[in-house]
């Protein structure tokens, strides 16, 4: 086929070079008619200089004697305009002796441009510029076009996703960034701007003598190709905040930025296929694990503040190092596991727990800490379009309004200790009232804060550290008040629900035949009665999902999506900070709405996820979820419960059934007038 079309485009460029050669060689005549011209005369001479011209050259070109016929018209012609008035006049005003002829329009152009000399000149720019120049340009549009999605993303890339997602429904973290390193951006044959060199035979192997954990077994082209092999490396030691050599660090800093956009589009794949499944009779065909997609977000995280899977969170802070982090996550007294346990100190118990850190270090420490982003959600769900809004019915289009509200931890944690302060602090004691209200707590040395009570401290130790809904302190009530309370940090173990054996397709079989044989008989006697309803709701399911992603991306084009700039200690660019935002149920690990991607949030955004009702009345508990996309252990989930009820019945007198009684009416009026007149014909019979 190349040569077939190589063979083709030589003979067409063949084809028109002949043409523009034998165009080049063409003679253009074109003269304009002045009869003076044509008898050799002067404008303005006299009746009878014209009659005596006239008669020299009508013998000179005479046809009779030899003469040119044509020339000799041409002078009849001319002698007829200048002798006769009638044509003497059309020729003055119209240019011609026959009167006004028809309209003619025409370009002006450079006098170089008609020049018969410079013809093979004007072909070949018109050649360059129609034959080389446009084709060029439109072709390489439309080739990128047709190889990029509308994020940008190669088309080759979301195809290897969608196949592997596909295979391995159930992504452990290996697995993922195994898929993930599969990328077409890393692979220098479909993107130039990715590197290979010869070099990278040896040090890629030292790093994964180093790393140690890496499945070179299976042959699974693309991800066992040299390319993905390189990626999956240098990942895997970012993640693991290794030192790579300096040949490598530009090509992993390449990998990093493009990791971002990429689990987006994974995340993609993934709702895709959910929604595919959803819609799909066939039961052999496999949606992909809610831990698969929850794994991505997780991965996004790990990949822009360089920690793995199971690290502490507070690796994320600066000047926390493995070494330094034992004496705080191991310390008797307060077992810091979380930002949340910090942030939830006293000023003088976080000092001391930090006191390894030098005066500037630990201000710097704080400063991070506070500028961490601090979330409240508040949930509304509703039905729109309904005279009862409160009302859930089954089949009825739910509405969950999400309202998000963006703090830093700082902000929050002044309230909270100025509220602290004021409850705690007796009246008569105001000169500790003026330390602790200079004290800034996230900037600034806390050298004048004074010590706490031995009977606080004794209370402190014996209270256990609960986890609360942002920040573990004592003022849970006045929390409560402020709409802090509700919202439930996200453990690392819930991160982690995916199968172990998920690399491997048959596994998967397994397990799932396996579940069949167990409740297999609950699930056809209650698929039987619904199953047409359930395929309704799919669809709507589907169609409104859809919709939702179509209006989610427009809206994104349209809104600038600067937030706030994320404190990454490893990650090669800034960074924005972004969320996911979605509806399952955890009990039976189901997506029940798409997850959105909240990328302009700034202060304050509302956010609605819609999802049809269950086609069964009862109450429901689902779990609403904020993750982010750049920081680790600041996950939210809250519960939403929906109690839905029976449909209202369809009244009696309902539109619809008048206008069909009305129709039922029509009809027996027209059969009554046939039979009058069938009764009428026959007695026209009779009659005759």
């Amino acid at each position: 086929m190349p040569t077939i079309k190589k063979g083709v485009l030589l003979a067409g460029w063949a084809l028109f070079l002949f043409l523009a050669y034998k165009v080049s060689k063409t003679d253009r005549e074109y003269q304009e008619y002045n009869p003076y011209e044509i008898l050799q005369l002067d404008p303005g001479a006299t009746v009878s200089e014209i009659k005596k011209q006239y008669r020299l050259l009508s013998l000179k070109y005479h046809p009779d004697k030899g003469g040119d016929e044509v020339m000799f018209m041409n002078i009849a012609k001319a002698y007829a305009a200048l002798t006769d008035e009638e044509s003497r006049k059309n020729w003055e005003e119209y240019g011609s002796p026959d009167g006004p002829q028809a309209t003619s329009f025409g370009i002006a152009l450079p006098a170089w441009i008609v020049d018969q000399k410079n013809s093979i000149l004007v072909l070949l720019v018109y050649g360059l510029a129609f034959m080389v120049i446009l084709p060029v340009v439109v072709g390489s549009w439309w080739y990128r076009s047709i190889r990029y999605s509308g994020d940008q993303i190669l088309i080759r890339t979301t195809q290897i996703y969608t196949y592997f997602v596909y295979k391995t429904r159930n992504m452990d973290m290996k697995r993922l960034i195994m898929v993930l390193a599969g990328a077409s951006e890393f692979d220098p044959q479909y993107n130039k701007d990715a590197t290979s060199r010869p070099v990278d035979n040896i040090q890629i192997p030292q790093l994964i003598r180093e790393i140690g954990s890496i499945n070179l077994k299976k042959n699974e082209p693309p991800l066992t190709c040299p390319y993905s092999l390189k990626a999956r490396v240098l990942l895997l030691s970012h993640l693991a905040r290794m030192k790579v050599p300096e040949t490598l660090e530009q090509d992993q800093q390449f990998i990093l930025k493009k990791c971002p956009s990429l689990l987006q589009e994974i995340v993609n794949v993934i709702c895709q296929l959910i929604l595919m499944a959803r819609s799909r009779e066939e039961r052999e065909f496999r949606a992909p694990s809610l831990a698969s997609l929850e794994n991505c977000m997780k991965l996004c995280q790990m990949t822009v503040q360089g920690l793995q899977q199971f690290k502490s969170p507070l690796l994320q802070l600066p000047h926390i190092e493995e070494d330094n982090l034992r004496r705080v996550s191991n310390h008797k007294k307060y077992k810091i596991k979380s930002i949340q346990d910090l942030v939830s100190l006293k000023a003088s118990d976080r000092h001391n727990l930090l006191h390894f850190l030098e005066d500037e270090k630990y201000e710097e420490v704080m400063a991070v800490l506070g500028s961490f982003p601090h979330i409240t959600m508040d949930i509304k769900p509703q039905v729109l379009d309904d005279e009862d809004s409160n009302n859930i019915t089954v089949g009825s289009l739910v509405t969950v309004l999400v309202t998000l509200t963006r703090q830093t931890m700082a902000e929050v944690f002044e309230k909270e200790q100025s509220t602290c302060s004021a409850e705690e602090q007796p009246a008569e004691d105001g000169q500790g009232d003026l330390n602790k209200s200079k004290n800034k707590g996230w900037q600034q040395r806390n050298k004048g804060a004074k010590k706490t009570s031995k009977s606080k401290k004794k209370k402190l130790v014996k209270k256990k550290p609960v986890p609360a809904p942002l920040l573990q302190t004592k003022q849970l009530k006045q929390k409560q008040a402020n709409g802090v309370a509700g919202n439930e940090i996200v453990k690392d173990d819930d991160y982690d629900v995916s199968d172990k054996g998920s690399e491997s397709e048959e596994d998967d079989t397994n397990r799932e035949s396996l579940s069949e044989k167990d409740d297999g008989s609950d699930r056809d006697s209650d698929r039987e009665p619904d199953e047409k309803q359930s395929k309704d709701d799919e669809a709507e399911w589907q169609e409104l999902q859809q919709s939702i992603q179509r209006k989610e991306r427009a809206l994104l084009e349209t809104k600038s999506k600067i937030t706030h700039p994320v404190y990454t200690l490893y990650y090669p660019e800034e960074k924005q900070e972004w969320w996911w935002l979605y509806i399952a149920d955890r009990k039976e690990q189901t997506l029940i709405s798409m997850p959105y991607h909240v990328c302009t949030l700034k202060d304050q955004e509302e956010v609605e996820l819609k999802f049809p009702a269950p086609g069964k009345p009862g109450n429901y508990q689902y779990t609403v979820y904020l993750r982010s996309d750049s920081y680790m252990g600041l996950d939210q989930i809250k519960p939403l419960k929906l109690e839905v009820h029976e449909a209202k019945p369809v009244p009696e007198n309902h539109p619809q059934w008048d206008t069909a009684i009305e129709g039922d009416e029509d009809q027996e009026d027209s059969e009554g007038f046939e039979d009058s007149f069938e009764e009428e014909e026959e007695e026209d019979e009779d009659d005759d």
